[in-house]
């Protein structure tokens, strides 16, 4: 079996599973966010039932942080009473975005099944367990049961091996895994990441390639535990044993096959209107930049912030161009305002904001015909403001430096 079916087969208190079957799975993380979460408690409410498991339950005030209308904050009230009246204590309250909250919280471990209310739930595969997106009828489900069927995906190995050369990152590696699959070329697969590049990488950066599986359609992405995921536990305070990790069998079955060689990678861009339009960078360089925006749930993390201070660090951004810098959480700015990167950042011009959804243009709509580079992870038209502006996708090197010449360029020049 694959990963995906291993960790499907033991939710399922089965001994085997394989692609196509319907099996209904136990459910250990439900996270609801608040641009769905008004539909989830009115739903929930009619049912008349309780909770199946508070303990496992996360909701979090990410879409509406900072709240600008009246709406927003009528949101952020019917999650603070829906909390309380049922006693969540798991509620994230314009603490960060909810996936980078699932994963510095340790309520989600490798072997695991979550879903969420947001398809980039996707990411917590990064961390060795089944995770993805669902709606909020079948969220009131689980809020009852603790369980959800779902159809076992057939899996795709994406190997990647070689040396990252110097400033091309793990959205690099992902940005053109997506330019070869196509945006619906996974539509409900599994993408398992495998090879010594995968094994070198920082949990953070595994985060940002399961982050964007649902950019080709597919149902979840993920990556087998190993000792860099049993640190990030250590280090977040949740101790693990090596005997909870999954790996897929040596035998297992896929449906195909993808080998990306690292080691001969550049910077990419993703140019209008799809993640998976991406190009090198040495293609679109010199291309003039309204706003650059470094953060979201994609790449808003510690080691993301590093990235863009190191290359920014001493240097000034041009005053005609807007640079919005958005940590993924609390914990992620506070220790970035600790250790200067977020001064760093700050001096050269940039624009701090807070943790929270902002950064997928929530909070910085486009006026027509302007551009901006981001390191989130969606470039549809409209998606930030008007449907007549136009928002690339790259990694938080390439938007540092971006930023810096306020136009488009390759981080290896600067």
């Amino acid at each position: 079996m694959t990963l995906t079916e291993k960790i499907l087969a033991r939710a399922a208190g089965r001994d085997r599973v394989r692609a196509g079957e319907i099996v209904t799975a136990k459910i250990d993380l439900a996270v609801i966010q608040d641009a769905l979460g008004p539909i989830v408690y009115k739903q929930f409410r009619e049912l008349g039932v309780d909770i199946w498991n508070r303990e496992k339950v996360l909701a979090v005030i990410d879409h509406s942080c900072l709240h600008a209308t009246m709406e927003n904050a009528a949101i952020i009230d019917e999650t603070a009473r829906f909390c309380a009246d049922y006693r969540i204590p798991g509620y994230g309250n314009m603490q960060g975005v909810s996936h980078q909250l699932a994963v510095e919280s340790g309520k989600f471990l490798p072997g695991n099944v979550a879903v969420g209310t947001d398809s980039h739930t996707c990411t917590y595969g990064a961390l060795g367990g089944f995770s993805t997106g669902i709606g909020s009828t079948e969220m009131c489900a689980v809020l009852a049961s603790g369980e959800l069927w779902f159809k076992v995906p057939q899996s795709y190995d994406v190997r990647v091996n070689g040396e990252l050369p110097k400033r091309v990152c793990s959205k690099d590696v992902m940005l053109k895994l997506l330019s070869v699959i196509g945006a619906n070329g996974a539509t409900y697969r599994a993408l398992e990441f495998h090879g010594n590049t995968i094994r070198d990488m920082s949990v953070s950066s595994r985060l940002t390639l399961c982050n964007m599986a649902i950019e080709c359609g597919a149902k979840n992405g993920i990556i087998e535990a190993d000792e860099r995921t049993l640190a990030y536990y250590h280090a977040i305070g949740v101790e693990l044993g090596k005997e909870v990790f999954l790996r897929p069998d040596p035998d297992a079955i896929y449906e195909k096959t993808i080998e990306i060689d690292a080691s001969a990678l550049e910077p990419m861009v993703a140019v209008p209107f799809s993640p998976a339009n991406g190009v090198p960078v040495s293609q679109l360089e010199g291309e003039h930049l309204d706003q650059v925006i470094i953060g979201a749930c994609t790449n808003g993390r510690l080691e993301d912030l590093r990235i863009a201070a190191g290359i920014l660090r001493g240097r000034k951004i041009p005053k005609t161009l807007r640079c919005f810098v958005v940590p993924a959480s609390n914990r992620v700015y506070a220790d970035a305002a600790r250790e200067g990167t977020l001064a760093d950042l700050a001096e050269a011009g940039c624009i701090i904001v807070n943790p929270g959804c902002g950064g997928c243009g929530i909070q910085m709509p486009m006026l027509p015909g302007h551009r901006c580079l981001g390191t989130h992870n969606r470039n549809f038209r409209g998606r930030m403001g008007s449907p007549d502006s136009l928002v690339y996708l790259a990694s938080p090197a390439t938007a540092a430096a971006s930023a810096l010449c306020g136009c488009i360029r390759d981080p290896r020049q600067v």
